[in-house]
């Protein structure tokens, strides 16, 4: 099948700067083309090589408006000529030509494409370009090449070059084996339009006008569709053709076709620029619809040209009846003066009954678009009614017709009406008119061509920013063209088109702040009204960001936004189905928390661990606290995970120190075990001498000195036996006590750092850093809060009584004067067993014994009692056996 195929300028006889042949390649709706030098040699020539050796099936010329060739010569050739390379000896071989118009007839406001068909093979293709046509634009005598387009198939060497007629080659054998395997003959119109049908076929989408007058990014939406389309069709599928087809349709007619200048830009640099003597005259109508204007159908009589092909890349256009071209008989014309044939084809046999009717449209919409709107329907005309009778019909029609710029156009005639409206009209016309114009309006805002939605905006905001405070009609009339405006504008901004979004969003906000309309508190109230579920991504996002927004503007007092309505839509949208909906919810009540607490907090559910579960109002409630100065979960988390590692570095510490002392009281232990060694040989040394002096003196045995005696409190009894010791131990001695926890017998004296350190429960306990006390962990967050405990001192300043919690004189006396004394510890309950007795010592050996025996308690020695009654456990906690 025919194609488009690529192509590289090899030279030419020169450019004007900033037109060089390189333009031609190419082909887009801003390429400038090639320009000759000014007061240029003729002819001129461009050398143009394909991307392979092919043969060519169409030529298509896009041509200046007033910088025109007479004529431009088509040369061809397999390779270049000795000129260029000197081995080859091969020259080009002369096509033929073609005439172009001289433009006089549109006053050069329009540009010529002609489009040749011919068929010759080659690599190389010569374009000779003529004395150009003389007008009061092309001052400098120049002539212009817009762009070139070449059309063809890639060709082997065996195929027959140099045809000058074109024809129809035969089906090849991949194609007609396609037809076979699908039953359809090469005339089968359900292939029309497809690579499987004629092998002559050529696609709309390789025309020229396609690629200059179509944007880009559509252009290959457009082409990806056609793709599909095809093979659609060849798989049969023929509905999802249609569809395929029907969109390509909508998308064309999206085009919004560029003003070319007609004068290029002059390179600023160039010494011999020199504005023109004349104006430039300015196209009447966009280049898209003048693609072949009827002018250029018609020939003079000398040029010899041939008629140029119609507006569908596809089908010939006939030449008017008027003005005929001249007979001229190709055969009385030398070969090489004969200008190239035209390939003339049936409307029926190249398309189909739709795509006939289409063109016939398409037609009747240049038509119109080079003159007035078509009339309008009996359906507008009735729908219509009330505005025509107004504005008249021409101007309705304009507003309804089929050609966008026609719609443009009546909407900027209507504000100039508008605007221009005097100061003393009738109430009544001025409120007709208003009234017309909105129902244009209206209708102009659902518009999917830009520029008609831009100028229905431009008309709407002058009607309720000049029109209606000029004539002073009132609020009734700007309550009838927002309520009548403002819904349509809202669905534009769920456009798929992100531009049309911004616009539509960014007008709606602009008209809000207006004074009129915010008094009427209009807007407001279409903002907080439920989402639906069925409604687009973009309608939702804009719908969002558009009241918040206007939420920070307006804020909630008096302007149509109240607390109870934005947090009603709030809510319901945090169970939008789209993530971002969701997301902006969140911060829109974030944002209201921060003015209003209380109020937001009732249309929420308790701040508890359910309603935590959902991540949504997780996230809320932690705003709620970082907006309230509180710490939020994480926060509270790391908090404690800081405290309790802190705490146990703490407790780390406390033991290291507490092995240091008890390192260092072994050492002390160590040394008073030594003196006391030889403290008892120099008495048992004295003892012996006292003997000698004395030998009739009564012995008694030092060896039994402790024997009923506590160690603890230093009350002696009779009834001290291994078995009243321990129960002294275990009931009596006022300086023990039982652990309530787990039931050992300890001295109070280290109690403290029993349940710390020793007890069974040791890990349900904790100190407080203010008493230094052992407090249950439980409870220990409330004591440490509510700092009712009595401070602890330094131990170098004040014992401390784990019983009474009171600080009292430092050292192991004190302890006994506390626990035992009448003025003593209130909270020692086995102070009604103490026993004011003075025991009776031997002389030398009482008070310092009983030291001894306390103090070896204290650092952990072992107590020698008579018959073991109690066995030590720890320094200070004994256990009944």
């Amino acid at each position: 099948m025919p194609h488009k195929i690529g192509f590289v300028v090899v030279s030419s006889s020169g450019h004007e700067d900033g037109f060089s042949a390189r333009e031609l390649m190419i082909h887009a709706p801003t390429v400038s083309g090639w320009r000759s030098p000014r007061f240029c040699q003729f002819p001129q020539e461009i050398v143009l090589q394909m991307v392979e050796r092919c043969r060519i099936r169409k030529l298509q010329l896009l041509a200046h408006q007033y910088m025109i060739p007479s004529k431009v010569e088509f040369y061809i050739s397999e390779s270049l000529p000795e000129y260029f390379t000197p081995y080859q000896a091969e020259r080009f071989r002369r096509l033929g030509y073609v005439s172009l118009c001289d433009n006089e007839k549109t006053g050069c406001k329009a540009r010529e494409l002609k489009s040749v068909y011919v068929d010759a093979v080659g690599q190389f293709l010569k374009l000779i370009f003529h004395q150009n046509h003389v007008n009061k634009y092309n001052v400098y005598n120049q002539v212009a090449l817009v762009a070139v387009n070449i059309i063809g198939d890639p060709a082997d060497f065996g195929d027959e070059t140099n045809i000058i007629l074109s024809r129809t080659p035969p089906q090849t054998s991949r194609e007609k084996l396609i037809d076979h395997y699908l039953g359809h003959n090469t005339e089968d119109p359900a292939l029309e339009g497809t690579c499987s049908g004629k092998s002559d076929y050529i696609s709309p989408l390789d025309d020229l006008a396609f690629d200059m007058y179509q944007d880009p990014e559509v252009a290959q939406i457009i082409r990806r569709l056609d793709e599909r389309k095809r093979e659609a069709v060849q798989k049969e599928r023929y509905d999802c053709a249609k569809k395929l087809k029907q969109a390509i349709a909508d998308l064309q007619k999206m085009r919004r076709p560029l003003d070319l200048p007609l004068q290029p830009l002059a390179c600023p640099s160039s010494p011999h620029h020199q504005p023109p003597m004349h104006s430039l005259p300015q196209p009447e109508e966009r280049v898209t619809e003048n693609r072949l204007a009827d002018p250029f159908l018609q020939e003079k009589p000398s040029s010899h040209c041939l008629d140029v092909s119609s507006q569908r890349p596809t089908v010939d256009r006939p030449p008017p009846a008027t003005d005929p071209p001249p007979k001229t008989h190709p055969e009385s014309l030398p070969y090489d003066e004969r200008p190239l044939p035209v390939t003339r084809k049936q409307l029926g046999a190249a398309v189909s009954e739709a795509e006939r009717r289409d063109m016939l449209g398409d037609e009747a919409r240049r038509a119109d678009a080079a003159g007035e709107p078509e009339p309008l329907t009996e359906k507008a005309l009735r729908e219509a009614s009330s505005a025509v009778d107004v504005l008249g019909e021409a101007l309705v029609a304009g507003a309804y017709s089929k050609t966008w710029s026609h719609r443009e156009d009546a909407l900027l005639t209507l504000h100039k009406q508008l605007a221009d409206t005097p100061v003393g009209t009738p109430k009544e016309d001025l409120k007709s008119m208003l009234r017309a114009a909105v129902f244009l309006v209206r209708r102009a805002i659902r518009d999917i061509v830009t520029p008609v939605f831009q100028a229905s905006l431009k008309l709407l905001k002058m009607i309720i920013t000049q029109y209606i405070p000029k004539h002073k009609l009132g609020r009734l009339e700007t309550a009838h063209c927002v309520e009548r405006t403002i819904p349509v504008l809202l669905t534009r901004t769920g456009d798929s088109s992100a531009r049309l979004r911004v616009m539509a969003s960014n007008f709606i906000q602009e008209i809000a702040l207006f004074k009129e309309v915010k008094s009427l508190q209009v807007i407001p109230s279409y903002l907080v009204q439920p989402l639906k579920a069925n409604s687009s991504t973009h309608l939702a996002m804009s719908q969002m960001a558009l009241l918040a927004r206007l939420l920070r503007d307006l804020g909630t007092e008096g302007a149509g936004f109240t607390v109870d309505s934005v947090m009603r839509f709030s809510v319901q949208a945090l169970e939008h189905r789209v993530r971002e909906v969701r997301e902006a919810a969140v911060g829109m009540i974030l944002d209201l928390y921060a003015q209003h607490r209380a109020l937001v907090l009732e249309y929420l559910p308790p701040d508890d661990s359910a309603t935590r579960r959902n991540v949504l109002y997780k996230t809320i409630f932690e705003g709620f606290a970082k907006i309230d100065g509180r710490p939020t979960d994480a926060e509270m988390r790391a908090q404690k995970r800081a405290a309790a590692e802190e705490a146990e570095k703490r407790k780390k510490e406390e033991i290291k120190a507490l092995q240091g002392q008890l390192a260092a009281l072994k050492e002390m232990q160590a040394g008073v075990q030594e003196k006391e060694s030889e403290a008892t040989k120099a008495k048992n040394q004295d003892t012996q001498e006292r003997k000698v002096a004395r030998p009739n003196a009564p012995e008694i045995p030092d060896n039994h000195y402790l024997d009923n005696l506590c160690i603890f409190c230093g009350e002696r009894s009779e009834s001290f036996t291994e078995e009243g010791l321990d129960l002294h131990y275990w009931k009596h001695c006022l300086m023990l006590t039982r652990c309530e926890h787990c039931r050992q017998v300890v001295e109070i004296s280290s109690l403290t750092e029993h349940l710390l350190t020793e007890c069974d429960r040791k890990d349900g306990f904790g100190r407080c850093y203010r008493c230094s006390e052992a407090v249950s962990k439980e409870e220990l967050p409330r004591h440490v809060k509510t700092r009712d405990c009595n401070p602890a001192k330094s131990e170098k300043l004040a014992n401390r009584c784990p019983l009474c919690h009171e600080n009292f004189s430092p050292g192991e006396e004190a302890w006994k004067a506390h626990l035992m004394g009448p003025a003593g510890c209130t909270m020692n309950l086995r102070r009604t067993h103490v026993l004011h007795k003075t025991p009776v010592l031997p002389p030398g050996k009482g008070p310092a014994a009983t030291r001894a025996g306390t103090s070896g308690s204290k650092v952990g020695s072992k107590i020698p009692t008579p018959k073991g009654g109690l066995s030590k456990i720890s320094s200070r906690t004994y256990t009944k056996r």
